[in-house]
């Protein structure tokens, strides 16, 4: 359960300031404005530290309440600045369009992605099939992945597509991440990069998106 114990602001404004930073990518200096305007003075160093505690949070806690991941997924990378370095973002959706993890690395290659594809089939269970575009370094990952298989005696592999078009749901998801991180001039460090992208996923933005928009009498809308 989320905890705001110690918090002196009601939880419905911290989850709007939350849910308005992952959802539409502004600056702290803008959200500080933002929420000003709506009646409530927060400074922009106690925004961070709520989108930095909260958002991981709402989504661990999101993810148990998502329907069941079907075993067709959709993979992908894309490249988002952090510590003023491009990194390499590794995201992956079930057919549904629901995302299923994410991971964030220093290199794009063949140890990035099978490292990737461990974490996704932890957390998710095996899928049936993954589609990719011709990244030889992802078929490369999900490659080593059913070589692992073979050597604990399974029989049933992952079935590889590399087709581009298939991979439209995951390629509209990157455009919406670079959408909302473009204004933010990239992330000082990787841990407020994974609480904003873990934040924007599908998950949390339909949880957030169902807070009231009044919170203690101050009207946020």
């Amino acid at each position: 359960m989320l905890s705001f114990k110690g918090t002196h602001f009601p939880k419905d404004v911290i989850l709007y300031a939350v849910f308005f930073y992952v959802r539409y990518g502004v600056s702290y200096r803008d959200l500080e404005e933002i929420m000003e305007e709506r009646g409530v003075e927060v400074d922009q160093a106690t925004l961070n530290r709520w989108v930095i505690r909260y958002s991981p949070a709402i989504a661990v806690k999101a993810k148990s309440q998502k329907r069941e991941t079907n075993k067709s997924w959709r993979m992908d990378e894309t490249y988002i600045k952090v510590k003023g370095q491009w990194t390499y973002l590794y995201r992956a959706v079930d057919g549904h369009g629901d995302t299923l993890d994410f991971m964030l690395s220093e290199h794009r290659d063949e140890e990035a992605a099978t490292e990737f594809f461990k974490q996704t089939i932890n957390n998710n269970g095996f899928p049936d099939k993954v589609v990719m575009d011709k990244s030889g370094a992802n078929y490369a990952g999900l490659a080593n992945i059913n070589l692992l298989l073979i050597l604990a005696g399974f029989t049933t592999m992952i079935d590889i597509l590399q087709i581009k078009y298939l991979n439209n749901i995951i390629e509209q998801d990157h455009r919406f991440i670079k959408k909302i991180t473009k204004p933010m001039m990239g992330f000082k460090a990787f841990h407020s990069a994974q609480a904003t992208i873990g934040g924007e996923s599908l998950f949390l933005r339909k949880l957030v998106l169902g807070i009231p928009a009044q919170a203690s009498g101050k009207n946020l809308t």
